[in-house]
């Protein structure tokens, strides 16, 4: 997509509803990219909205994707043990990896086993590094999430790592639990083809009126700092959580509003 393409918001009635329009664009972007090559990358996130998506994905959806032809990368993973409960690679695995047919050598989590998080982080963008030739990642499509404070990915407000210029992937200590992360950095989300927003929830409102009417604020709203320098950037939303939005003040955005129909 050009640069030019105007950021657009879809609204739908309810979580159900934006998941399945998430679905319905996760098939589209993979058609998309594989009509002109081998494979489809795609970077996760974690998080309530994220995963209903997946679970959709591995059911009524299974049958609409090559899945044999992605590779999935992580945008961000909670420093713990893959089998922990706030595993975000656990999460993938009971709501998508074990119910579709992804080759192992295609799945690409971030690493936890390392003593220091920091270690962890320099390996996983020395293995990117080698997956994705070029100064930044050109990642098919990335799907993030935002919590209510405005953070996405583990890029949480006031975080060091918003200024970061050079680094891909990088250990941070969050405010969150658990507090010590791992996050793909502003440069590589903005290097994406295409980005991809889920949020659901009043308590996403005021995080969200930030980004789609008032200025672009890193240290207060990281989301707001997600425009992908040569792609698409979708917002699928539900009323809850557009509800504090005056459309007359949208700064840069097209928003539409959808019955049930889960269109992209």
């Amino acid at each position: 997509m050009a640069q030019s393409v105007i950021p657009a918001v879809r609204v739908y009635p309810d979580r159900e509803s934006l998941s399945r329009a998430g679905a319905e664009g996760f098939v589209y972007f993979s058609n998309k990219a594989l009509k002109h090559k081998d494979s489809f990358t795609v970077a996760l996130s974690g998080g309530s909205t994220p995963r209903l998506l997946y679970e959709i994905l591995a059911s009524d959806y299974i049958d609409r994707v090559q899945w044999e032809k992605i590779h999935l990368y992580w945008c961000d993973e909670r420093y713990v043990p893959q089998r922990d409960r706030r595993s975000n690679f656990r999460m993938f695995h009971e709501a998508l990896l074990h119910h579709v047919h992804i080759p192992l050598g295609n799945i690409h989590p971030m690493p936890t086993h390392r003593q220091r998080a920091e270690d962890a982080a320099l390996d996983y963008e020395r293995y990117m590094r080698a997956d994705f030739p070029g100064r930044w990642p050109q990642i098919d499509v990335i799907l993030l999430g935002m919590g209510r404070d405005g953070h996405t990915a583990s890029l949480f407000p006031q975080s060091p790592a918003l200024g970061e210029k050079k680094r891909w992937v990088m250990a941070v200590e969050t405010t969150a639990s658990p507090t010590t992360r791992l996050t793909f950095t502003l440069p590589v989300l903005n290097a994406a083809c295409d980005v991809c927003f889920l949020v659901s929830g009043k308590d996403k409102s005021q995080a969200l009126k930030q980004v789609l009417t008032e200025p672009m604020n890193p240290q207060t709203c990281p989301a707001s700092a997600v425009r992908p320098r040569n792609g698409q950037l979708i917002w699928w939303v539900d009323e809850d959580a557009v509800s504090e939005v005056d459309e007359s003040e949208l700064r840069g955005f097209e928003i539409s509003r959808f019955d049930e129909d889960p269109n992209i």
